[in-house]
């Protein structure tokens, strides 16, 4: 690999109880590492712009997250809001209950909405599916086809706080797997990157999902990847998701 892995990081500070503080501590860290980008909840978007202004770092956000259930209106409002505040990249949620419904018109039109909203200020779209709640294959690779027709630069496997029911009845967070990262390269070639985001918590999975076609990791334990590509021990706490 001839690129830091820290390279390919949106690095995720997006827990409910996650402030300020951590926001300002995640800024400095990212910019040290050179990270690709930095993902803050909205409301944290004009806070990590001040911070990282003379960076490369970008600053990155989520939209309609972590349900994808809010109208379109809303989730465009969203995007022209942040990216009037400073993002630069959008990662927005698929609205789930439509998929399960197959009415791939308006998850299209939803698409090209946020993408053509975040285009508008030279900001990059990225689509999160949420692999780990849909049922087949077949959905995952029409999501890719949707997501290449309507102009998004990424598809990513989930939001990282997504919970699957077990056949014992427990439910079970969800995150990027091997099979979803590769299906998803495999159907979007050269077209689209892939983000593989979810429960990506140390230095040879990061690097496994990367081998697999993955040219984005979304992690909140970047600080550690690094570390332990660095050779150093594990001396550091994060919060994981």
């Amino acid at each position: 690999m001839d690129r830091t892995i820290a390279s390919y990081i949106d690095h995720a500070v997006l827990t409910p109880q996650q402030g300020d503080k951590d926001v300002r501590d995640a800024c400095r860290m990212c910019s040290d590492l050179l990270v690709a980008s930095i993902c803050v909840k909205p409301c944290h978007v004009p806070l990590a712009v001040e911070l990282l202004d003379h960076s490369s770092v970008k600053v990155s956000t989520v939209i309609g997250f972590p349900h994808g259930s809010t109208s379109t209106d809303v989730k465009i409002s969203e995007a022209c809001w942040a990216c009037q505040q400073g993002a630069r990249e959008l990662d927005m949620v698929v609205n789930l209950g439509k998929i399960h419904d197959h009415h791939w018109g308006a998850v299209e039109a939803e698409i090209t909405a946020v993408v053509n909203a975040g285009r508008s200020s030279n900001a990059i779209t990225k689509v999160i599916f949420e692999t780990g709640l849909l049922n087949d294959d077949e959905t995952i690779i029409q999501l890719c086809r949707i997501s290449e027709q309507a102009g998004a630069a990424f598809v990513k496997t989930s939001t990282g706080f997504g919970f699957a029911k077990q056949d014992d009845g427990t439910m079970q967070s969800t995150g990027a797997t091997e099979h979803h990262v590769r299906l998803m390269y495999k159907t979007c070639g050269p077209h689209m990157g892939v983000k593989a985001s979810g429960g990506i918590r140390n230095l040879s999975l990061a690097r496994r999902f990367v081998d697999l076609g993955a040219t984005r990791l979304g992690t909140s334990s970047t600080l550690q990847i690094a570390a332990e590509e660095r050779g150093e021990a594990n001396t550091c706490s994060q919060e994981n998701y």
